[in-house]
């Protein structure tokens, strides 16, 4: 609609995450290289969080994007399940069979699982997003799974994603063997001022505008404002300022359309998250309070929606890209085996070739000289056939597997 009005190739603010339009502020790029290097470096526990919309799903998915095939990935993000529940989960997401509903069992195969992927020199990491909707239980379960480890690796990478009362789950009485147990913690900032400009104008690039500016300093600023520099949320506002002056015909997006647009209640405004142990209470908690956090809640659930199907949508392409990986393996293996077994036919025509011939070099008589000629003739003619019947062979196995 508005995008050849404005130049545009592709819709510059989508909210769903794509690890290709990562804008890498100095926070995405610290989080970035943290995840990164807990990852390289096969560090048991890592704890990332993050208020709604500041982009942890898309800093995920660049994460495993990056891992190559001798990874097995996990990603759990359906975390209202009790602690067996989550176990069959995790089961389930490692393609293990067998789960079921003795515990002691779903472990043994977990193990073995684990094992097995570690003998053949490869890894297993466990993602559990939306973490901080884990029970107690849950929690401790996963701790107890951070505790199948050879003397001196871990078998499985767990990494645990989740909104910033993650942090105080975590911390909170019955749960500090787990915190201990976190080697890395890094909690994800909403953007400043300047990196909110940076963000606006950086969209735009990607989608094709180039040297001209669609939204004034003061546009930006009520932006920032209002969205406490969250993604997700500017990507709201900012697709909508998009429609607003496409309709009026504006080339530049000024304060007063963003006005506009918060008059009509476009785009979520976030509060920043209030630790609960350093926060006060007043009791004091008014209307507009309340309908800020109704508001956030919609957007959490909408959030986690998006996140469900856009990693479904990635596991789905990677079992179709492993499936077709493995059919071309096996297309690859069964012609080899039918080249070897042609080159041991035709190895063993010729043995046969030249006992006959040494035989029949052994007849001392004239008339057998005579057979003799005529035999090797028929027999290299018998020899060219073999051949040619094996490269005939082997020439329609390679059509059937190329066509």
């Amino acid at each position: 609609m508005y995008r050849e009005f404005y130049g545009l190739t592709d819709k510059p603010f989508n909210i769903v995450p794509n690890p290709g339009l990562l804008y890498e502020s100095h926070k995405h790029r610290q989080a970035l290289t943290y995840l990164q290097y807990g990852f390289s470096e096969n560090i048991g526990f890592i704890l990332f969080t993050g208020e709604i919309g500041t982009g942890k799903t898309t800093l995920l998915k660049r994460l495993l994007n990056e891992v190559d095939a001798r990874v097995d990935v996990a990603v759990v993000f359906n975390t209202n399940v009790s602690a067996d529940e989550l176990l069959r989960l995790i089961l389930l997401e490692f393609e293990i069979e067998g789960a079921g509903l003795d515990k002691s069992r779903n472990l043994d195969l977990l193990n073995d699982h684990l094992v097995q992927v570690f003998s053949q020199g490869r890894r297993c990491l466990l993602v559990i997003d939306e973490a901080q909707n884990l029970s107690s239980d849950a929690l401790e379960e996963v701790r107890l799974l951070s505790n199948l480890q050879t003397d001196t690796h871990p078998l499985l990478q767990i990494i645990l994603a989740g909104q910033p009362e993650l942090r105080d789950v975590i911390r909170s009485p019955g749960l500090e063997q787990l915190a201990q147990r976190v080697a890395i913690n890094y909690h994800l900032d909403p953007l400043n001022r300047n990196e909110v400009g940076e963000y606006i104008r950086y969209r735009l690039a990607m989608a094709g505008v180039q040297d001209k500016e669609l939204f004034t300093e003061q546009a930006i600023d009520r932006i920032h404002a209002h969205t406490r520099g969250i993604p997700r949320s500017i990507n709201i506002m900012c697709n909508a300022a998009l429609v607003y002056g496409y309709a009026d015909s504006l080339a530049i997006v000024g304060e007063d359309v963003i006005g506009q647009i918060i008059a009509d209640k476009i785009g979520v405004e976030v509060q920043p998250y209030v630790d609960s142990a350093t926060s006060g209470r007043n009791g004091n908690g008014s209307h507009a309070e309340g309908e800020s956090q109704r508001m956030a809640v919609i957007e959490a659930r909408v959030a986690k929606l998006v996140s469900m199907v856009d990693w479904q949508a990635g596991q789905i392409d990677g079992v179709l890209r492993k499936g077709a990986d493995t059919l071309l393996d096996s297309m690859r293996s069964m012609l080899d085996e039918e080249r070897k077994r042609s080159e041991r036919l035709l190895g063993k025509c010729v043995i046969l070739y030249q006992e006959n011939k040494a035989l029949r070099e052994q007849l001392g008589n004239g008339s057998g000289r005579n057979a003799g000629v005529a035999n090797d003739a028929s027999d290299e003619v018998l020899l060219n056939a073999t051949s040619d019947h094996v490269d005939r062979k082997k020439k329609s196995f390679l059509d059937w597997l190329l066509g």
